[in-house]
């Protein structure tokens, strides 16, 4: 038996499924219908053949559509990081932790990174991040990477907004292949300093779950489930800004926590509660027997 929780939704935040899914005459729509309904736990492969049958969408596709994080390892600080598309040049992935791309690109220098203040506030970023996962999580892999998103480069005062993202990924270890789980989660987020001494903070969190049981009863639980959040909170300097997001994404976290066991667990409990039962089919058949002719008596009064 076989028994899948799915929760739908993208989340990065342009384009998304909402986005793709305005018109039910458009093929992009489709793409997203069909995606939506296909099984959770095939992520990749459902998602290369609906690029196989519309190449044209692909590129849109692959931009709006979350999948399990991958692993890489950076040569030059022996550590482990989570690949994306923030930190993506073709084929090589840029570490958070040496700030190299690996495979090494011929063109280190042409590649997207951050500026100079902005690798500063990245590496802090994921020191503080790294210990984050250590406390809540106790082991997973994390990374944390920023982008400049304005002209000007960001300096030290905390007035020049940035985009960032948080990954963090934990793997339930087993020796047999088909009983375990991952927890994946993903955490765009957007920093437009405003005036005075606030900052709006624009976050879309994506947890992807997946948990795998070997035994005679063959039960998985797969699918993704996806929340926009926004605040205004104030800011000293540029710190300020990664201490104000670690703040968001522990409680952002909290919450999908929550909801996730709450439809992933409890509607599967209620499922289960409903096709199984524990007394003999004798007894219900009793039981009932008995509450009609409670009812007849009741009625000749």
């Amino acid at each position: 038996m076989e028994v899948v929780a799915t929760i739908n939704g993208p989340s990065k935040p342009l384009p998304n499924f909402a986005v793709l899914k305005s018109s039910h005459s458009d093929p992009k729509c489709k793409s997203a219908n069909t995606y939506e309904r296909l099984d959770p736990k095939n992520i990749h492969k459902n998602l290369e053949n609906i690029c196989r049958l519309q190449p044209d969408l692909a590129e849109e596709l692959l931009s709006s559509v979350d999948t399990p994080l991958k692993t890489a390892r950076c040569e030059e600080s022996g550590k482990n990081y989570l690949c994306c598309d923030y930190n993506r040049d073709g084929d090589s992935y840029r570490s958070p932790w040496s700030n190299t791309f690996y495979p090494k690109l011929d063109d280190e220098e042409d590649a997207p990174h951050p500026s100079a203040h902005l690798r500063e506030l990245e590496t802090f970023a994921n020191k503080s991040f790294d210990i984050y996962r250590e406390l809540y999580y106790e082991g997973g892999i994390s990374s944390v990477y920023f982008w400049d998103s304005e002209d000007d480069d960001v300096d030290a005062s905390g007035k020049i907004g940035f985009a960032g993202v948080v990954l963090l990924k934990k793997t339930v270890d087993s020796n047999n292949p088909k009983d375990g789980g991952s927890w994946d989660s993903i955490h765009v987020i957007e920093i437009i300093p405003g005036s005075g001494d606030k900052a709006t903070y624009k976050v879309t969190s994506t947890v992807i779950l997946d948990i795998s049981n070997s035994d005679s009863l063959d039960i998985y639980l797969s699918g993704n489930l996806t929340r926009q959040t926004s605040k205004e909170l104030e800011y000293k300097d540029s710190a300020s800004h990664v201490s104000n997001v670690g703040s968001l994404v522990e409680d952002i976290e909290s919450r999908l926590r929550n909801l996730l066991q709450e439809v992933y667990f409890g509607k599967t409990k209620d499922i289960l509660g409903d096709i199984r039962s524990l007394e003999p089919l004798n007894s219900k058949s009793d039981e009932k027997q008995k509450h009609s002719e409670l009812i007849d008596n009741l009625k000749g009064l």
